[in-house]
């Protein structure tokens, strides 16, 4: 059945109490007479939502039911049930309303409804039994044809062929497929199961136990009369393998453990927690991680000094790592750590997997080679801006990984602090050590290596560079990413006789006869205003980088200064520093310059040429600086003044990285471990999403394709707005279980109708469409009945089922001496039927032999515990 219910409730007093009056329109366009839809021959056993089951006990579709108010007393004495009976029959009378009411009587748990439907010249009256127990002369379909022939009480002979349409429902609960229960991975699963190896390790997926709880098969007779079929208490011809129609429909297990849904339901938990590292783990490893930062801060002075004491080759990460680890574990006793030493070990080779000891000669051609992209790595990069997280194979992201399954798996809040603990002391190592490594590297190496930079500056100066001409475009600005690479990248002062010699081209400010110095390449054909010299690009330090939280509390800092001209001026000091410094690099590469030199190359708009007629009458290019440059107090003019003719690699770095890491190390070490899931929580949720993406691209579920673009885009805007609420990430968190139990319960239907272990062909095609119309679908009609290739699956479900719970063995499981003596497993091959549906229905003329022929209804449900016959017998109320 098609379209929508939409209920109408109101309140009704009488007398005695309360009463709620609901109205129930059609779902149809088309309804029809209430006597057609009353002898319909469907079956239609599915409630919706608060709908009685009268739609599908009386075979109607519209109708009013009448009930007693929330807080009201059942209607349980027999004169209050004909009292509102009666008003019922009188109010339909009096107002011509053709529509069925029903009134609920007796307890409300029994269900029962009664009522009447007033049409031109017909009556139809509802009546209900309801039992706990089947009587046994009523137990099968010659009972039931007794009683109904007895309540229409029709004197003609012969009577009118009843009939007859019967539904048998069978419910399969063991499965015998050993699928579930599944175990949440250890960490070696986890990460790929290679510890620290190339193949990238991922979230655990699936349901801890069967998501599929229930199978209901449906064996239908819709057309059968009274004299074909027969059904006692001695035989029956009702085979469900001969129904010729079979419907399945599957009852889910209600909210099943899941363990992508478990991991980030956990770790979502640790956001909320307040508590310190050392409220933690106590003031003892606390205190022992200060001593571990102490000697390392120790060991980085010694790397700053000018010979090193160690060869460089023992100063490389690996080593300093492995110390580092030998250090930390002789002064700890394994019982004392929240996490197991070896879980440890291998969490942090994990994490920092170049930082192994011993390392195959061949790693280096394992790793991946930089191909193009395919379109789930765009996907992943896609994923990492639209969530603020950090690339699938990270340091940042791995880390949320290890956290998330030491979490759940081995010890919770307190192995993360631990872990924590650790990750942080580790890290000073592979980054601190490092950095002052490379720079000392690139400081030993630069006396050989500043040859090759004047000559190379040398060449430009001539016009002989390659550059010379490739990067005289007419459009070129500023590049900052065009001289990275060049080995005057930290700008460290190469000696102190170098130092006094570049001094000496320093005497002013201005100084217009200095050696050039720190020249990139001549820029486009343009020449310095005061001589002929070209001008040249400077080679220039690098902005200092900041992250995008820093640039938002920047920005927050200089928007809070004003629009004053003492916040302006203060604002424009304190971007001045890299100003500056350009400056200074620019006077060393163009000897003589001026300020409208700068300006022509750094921002060409605050130029202003034009041209004029000079005393021959000539017209000469002429030029000067733009209106806000000659504003007196300009911070380009002062700037230009104060700045000294310093090349880049002499300048005073605008970035710190030594001192900034030190900051970043020392506020890591500060983090709490709720902190530190808040701020891992992007990356955990973008690989739920990388791993929802994955599993669904092999299921191939339409609707959970369509909500993890939806959940894409939800988790865009919560992650980055300024604080989290919890509340909308919680229910966030819940539709990524929902998505998780619709793939799991795809995947334990596939499994069980074998889907994927047959070959591509209409038979596969046939079963993928009938597992996805269950998991779309209330109830699903299966082609072929039981003949068909899905019927055959299905019969085989069972028939295992009644084996292993009768103890019956197959027949290949039978001995050959047992075969030969015709022993067999042979057994029932379907269980009893949970619930039996039967519909009874004729014409007869009611109440006497000469009147109108009118449809008469009965409808009988039989199960285990309930027995309920609701029937609807019209009378012709024009001759009775």
């Amino acid at each position: 059945m098609g379209g929508n219910w939409c209920a109408h409730p109101c309140l009704m007093p009488l007398s005695w109490d309360n009463f709620r009056v609901v109205e129930f329109p059609a779902p149809l366009k088309e309804t029809g007479s209430v006597a057609r839809a009353m002898h319909r021959g469907e079956l239609l056993p599915h409630q919706r939502g608060d709908i009685p089951h009268t739609e599908s006990w009386y075979g109607i579709q519209e109708f009013v039911v009448i009930t007693p108010g929330t807080n009201s007393e059942a209607v349980i004495s027999e004169s209050k049930c004909n009292l509102l009976l009666s008003s019922v029959s009188i109010s339909l009378a009096n107002s011509g309303c053709q529509i069925p009411m029903f009134v609920q009587i007796q307890q409300k748990w029994r269900r029962i409804y009664a009522g009447e439907c007033h049409g031109p010249g017909v009556r139809t009256s509802f009546e209900m039994v309801q039992l706990r127990k089947v009587p046994s002369q009523y137990n099968h379909l010659s009972g039931l044809l007794d009683i109904f022939k007895s309540k229409i009480g029709c004197n003609l002979l012969p009577l009118p062929p009843v009939d007859i349409a019967i539904r048998f429902t069978y419910i399969l609960q063991d499965w015998q497929q050993p699928i579930w229960p599944q175990q949440p991975p250890d960490f070696d699963t986890l990460l790929g199961g290679e510890v620290g190896g190339v193949e990238f390790g991922n979230l655990p997926f699936g349901a801890c136990e069967e998501p599929i709880s229930e199978l209901h098969l449906a064996a239908t007779w819709l057309h059968l009369t009274e004299g074909i079929v027969v059904d006692n208490d001695v035989y029956s011809d009702l085979d469900p393998l001969q129904a010729p129609h079979w419907s399945v429909r599957v009852r889910t297990s209600e909210n099943p453990q899941c363990l992508l849904g478990d991991f980030v339901t956990e770790f979502f938990k640790l956001c909320c927690r307040k508590e310190s590292v050392e409220d933690i783990l106590g003031r003892g490893y606390a205190e022992e991680e200060g001593k571990e930062a102490a000697d390392i801060s120790s060991a980085l002075s010694k790397l700053t000094e000018p010979v090193a004491a160690v060869p460089l080759p023992k100063l490389s990460v690996s080593s300093m790592v492995h110390s580092a680890r030998k250090h930390i574990h002789r002064h700890r006793h394994i019982d004392e750590s929240p996490l197991h030493i070896d879980i440890l070990k291998s969490i942090l080779l994990y994490l920092f997997p170049d930082a192994a000891v011993e390392k195959s000669s061949d790693s280096q051609s394992k790793m991946p080679t930089n191909s193009s992209k395919t379109s789930e790595e765009k996907l992943c990069d896609n994923l990492v801006l639209q969530l603020k997280s950090a690339p699938t194979d990270s340091l940042t992201y791995r880390l949320a990984l290890g956290l998330c399954m030491v979490n759940y798996s081995y010890g919770g809040l307190p192995a993360v602090a631990h872990l924590w603990q650790e990750f942080v002391l580790e890290l000073r190592y592979p980054y601190t050590v490092f950095s002052e490594d490379l720079k000392r590297r690139r400081r030993d190496e630069a006396p050989s290596g500043m040859g090759g930079s004047r000559q190379r500056e040398h060449k430009a100066s001539c016009g002989q560079g390659p550059s010379s001409a490739a990067a005289t475009s007419s459009n070129q600005a500023k590049s900052w990413d065009s001289w990275s690479d060049s080995e005057d990248e930290f700008f460290e002062c190469l000696s102190d006789q170098e130092d006094t010699e570049s001094l000496r081209s320093e005497r002013g400010p201005d100084s217009g006869k200095g050696k050039a110095e720190g020249r990139l390449h001549p820029y486009n054909d343009l020449t310095l205003l005061n001589s002929m010299e070209p001008l040249y690009v400077p080679v220039t330090q690098e902005p200092a980088p900041m992250t995008e939280d820093q640039l938002e509390e920047q920005s927050e800092v200089l928007a809070k200064l004003g629009t004053s001209a003492e916040g302006s001026h203060l604002r424009a000091r304190m971007q001045s520093a890299c100003l500056v410094s350009d400056m200074e690099s620019f006077k060393a590469a163009n000897p003589g310059c001026v300020l409208e030199d700068f300006v022509r190359w750094y921002s060409p708009r605050d130029y202003e040429e034009k041209y004029e007629v000079d005393e021959k009458g000539n017209k000469v290019l002429t030029g000067e600086l733009s209106a806000r440059m000659k504003i007196p107090g300009n911070m380009w003019a002062e700037a230009w003044e104060i700045s000294r003719v310093t090349p880049a690699r002499r300048q005073r770095r605008l970035f710190d990285d030594t001192k900034e890491a030190e900051k970043i190390l020392h506020y890591l070490t500060m983090q709490k471990p709720g902190d530190l899931a808040r701020h891992l929580l992007p990356c955990l949720l973008h690989a739920a999403l990388l791993k929802l993406q994955q599993e669904e691209s092999v299921e191939k579920i339409p609707s959970v394709e369509k909500n993890i673009q939806q959940a894409i885009t939800q988790a865009n805007l919560l992650l980055h707005s300024g604080s989290y609420d919890y509340k909308k990430l919680e229910d966030f968190i819940n539709q990524l279980v929902v998505m998780e139990t619709v793939i799991t319960r795809a995947r334990s239907l596939k499994d069980k109708f074998a889907v994927d272990k047959g070959e591509p062909g209409e038979a596969t095609e046939e079963l993928k469409k009938f597992v996805s119309s269950l998991l779309e679908e209330p109830e699903v009609v299966v082609t072929g009945a039981g003949q068909g290739l899905t019927g055959r699956i299905i019969h085989r479900l069972f028939l295992n089922a009644q084996r292993a719970a009768l103890l019956v063995p197959g027949d290949d499981d039978l001995e050959p001496e047992r075969k030969k003596a015709g022993e067999s497993g042979k057994t029932s091959d379907f269980p009893s039927p949970a619930g039996r549906e039967i519909i009874l229905r004729t014409y007869v003329p009611r109440p006497a032999p000469y009147s109108k022929a009118l449809p008469q209804r009965l409808f009988c449900v039989l199960m285990k515990e309930e027995f309920r016959l609701a029937g609807a017998f019209s009378s012709d109320t024009s001759f009775f």
